[in-house]
């Protein structure tokens, strides 16, 4: 891993990332119809994340990406999310299969994978695994993914395969011509995504285009890559809860005060203001167990360390909370919100956006039950793998 601090005049900084998400917000918010009916995001919203490198999110400096930090990195999602949950979902996965890629695999691959004007956008699936036979100086893949967020704007496929002959779980970058693209979104929320399924039988790839799956070690960047793929999606999944959980209330105090004055407005009930006052807590506790658990993990990342298994249950553990306060969040807003909910719009759409995302296996029931016996002192030298809480060793 390199050592040494990052060239400034190579990539960008994390606070130019922070302030180009906030730029492009409005238009992100004014496309989020538009993304929703096309099923994917928009060529003006695709464009625009690329003008303002945030598909660099997480790619090292020394290749024109920011090597965001994750507080940083928690504040540029939160605010896409709040935008558009579409955008920004897409926006995350895109910017961790990119960094990732360009942070673990050979420098032959990130030649040619990294060799156009602007990023290339990676997407796939590093969960569900295909199978891997090996064949000289590579391998043969095939496999049958799903919830390939944002592979309708890639060029290349990041996908997790297991290794027939050994058990390695291992990460292919491939073309993404060389797979099958399965229309098959249809869904209820989250439609911009465009998360469609995508099949490959005995593709051929180079071992050079692969690496392991739980790598924490980059070949370039600098100390962020010791988060390993999996901390990068936990951190993009909880600033994606915290931004559309802030929009649905942002939205329900818009609606209540727009109808100030009239009879029986929620704007005099002190039923509303006691129930918006508890919404609010515990937005601003998810929050706060997010941002306190992430700063930790990065006092200890910058000191040269390596993330306890407390710290990977805690980090897990703030986003399992930070999903479900924001469904929590959005069943309230919904019930609130009376028949506008029901009626096409923000409420409408970040309701069913918000039920799609605590769908994904980083807030399953698996999580707080492993978390729970982890805190407890009941799994003694255990840690994470994954999802999934594992002996050590």
């Amino acid at each position: 891993m390199t050592t040494t601090a990052p060239d400034p005049t190579l990539g960008v900084q994390p606070a130019d990332l922070v302030a180009a998400a906030q730029r492009l917000a409005p238009l992100v918010r004014e496309s989020a119809a538009a993304n929703e009916a096309a099923g994917e995001l928009v060529d003006a919203v695709d464009d625009a994340l690329h003008e303002a490198r945030l598909y660099g999110m997480w790619t090292p400096r020394e290749l024109g990406g920011a090597e965001c930090d994750p507080i940083s990195s928690l504040e540029i999602v939160q605010t896409l999310a709040a935008a558009d949950p579409s955008t920004a979902w897409v926006q995350m996965a895109a910017a961790l299969a990119i960094g990732t890629g360009g942070a673990y695999l050979s420098d032959e691959a990130v030649k040619e994978v990294f060799s156009g004007e602007r990023l290339p956008v990676v997407a796939g699936q590093g969960t569900r695994p295909g199978t891997a036979v090996t064949d000289g100086d590579g391998y043969r893949l095939s496999g049958d993914w799903s919830f390939a967020s944002g592979i309708k704007h890639a060029q290349w496929i990041h996908t997790l395969g297991i290794i027939q002959e050994t058990g390695e779980p291992r990460i292919f970058v491939l073309p993404v011509e060389e797979a099958e693209l399965i229309e098959t979104w249809d869904v209820m929320g989250l439609k911009a995504t465009g998360s469609i399924d995508y099949t490959t039988r005995d593709v051929f790839v180079r071992d050079s285009f692969t690496h392991l799956g739980p790598v924490e070690e980059g070949r370039r960047g600098g100390w962020v890559f010791k988060l390993g793929i999996m901390h990068f999606a936990l951190i993009g999944h909880s600033g994606w809860a915290l931004g559309a959980a802030r929009r649905m209330l942002d939205e329900l105090a818009e609606q209540v005060r727009s109808k100030a004055g009239r009879a029986g407005s929620m704007a005099d009930s002190p039923r509303f203001h006691a129930t918006y006052g508890e919404l609010e807590a515990r937005y601003h506790a998810a929050r706060a167990f997010v941002y306190e658990v992430w700063r930790d993990a990065t006092e200890t990342l910058q000191g040269d360390g390596q993330l306890t298994p407390e710290q990977r249950t805690t980090v897990r553990l703030a986003l399992y909370n930070a999903t479900w306060t924001a469904e929590a969040i959005a069943n309230e807003v919904y019930r609130t919100g009376g028949t506008a909910a029901l009626r096409t719009g923000p409420i409408q759409q970040f309701f069913r956006d918000i039920h799609a995302g605590t769908q994904h296996v980083t807030s399953g029931p698996q999580v707080v039950e492993g978390a729970g016996r982890f805190l407890a002192g009941l799994a003694p030298n255990h840690s994470w793998l994954y999802m999934n809480l594992v002996p050590q060793g």
